[in-house]
């Protein structure tokens, strides 16, 4: 089977106006689609805002030298990922079309196969 990163993209302005009662859906939604995903999820995790994010852009005296901030200037950050074991693409598609960003303003998700070692 192949693995695919499910990488999940959103505006954090509006991540950040969502009521309780639409944080708790959102959670609810991803637990259904972990429950209907079972065992094909290999890890996941949800990110910490983009405002804490470090990036290296270049290197000066051999070193790699650190910035703030994500590397895109865009309303669409990197919010959290999936990782997925799937026995082909169209498999790995029809589970990350069941998350809830692919149905928000500014949101959607990006499916990228992994290159095994």
């Amino acid at each position: 089977m192949a693995k695919y990163l499910v990488l999940i993209y959103g505006d954090e302005q509006v991540w950040d106006t969502h009521s309780p009662q639409e944080l708790a859906a959102k959670h609810a939604a991803h637990g259904a689609f972990a429950q209907a995903a079972g065992s094909a999820i290999v890890g996941g995790a949800q990110l910490q805002a983009a405002a804490t994010a470090t990036s290296l852009r270049s290197v000066e005296n051999g070193r790699a030298v650190p910035t703030d901030g994500p590397f895109p200037e865009t309303k669409e950050v990197l919010g959290g990922f999936y990782l997925l074991e799937a026995p082909d693409l169209d498999a790995a598609v029809a589970l990350a079309g069941r998350l809830p960003e692919i149905r928000e303003a500014g949101g959607g998700v990006e499916i990228r196969p992994v290159v095994e070692q």
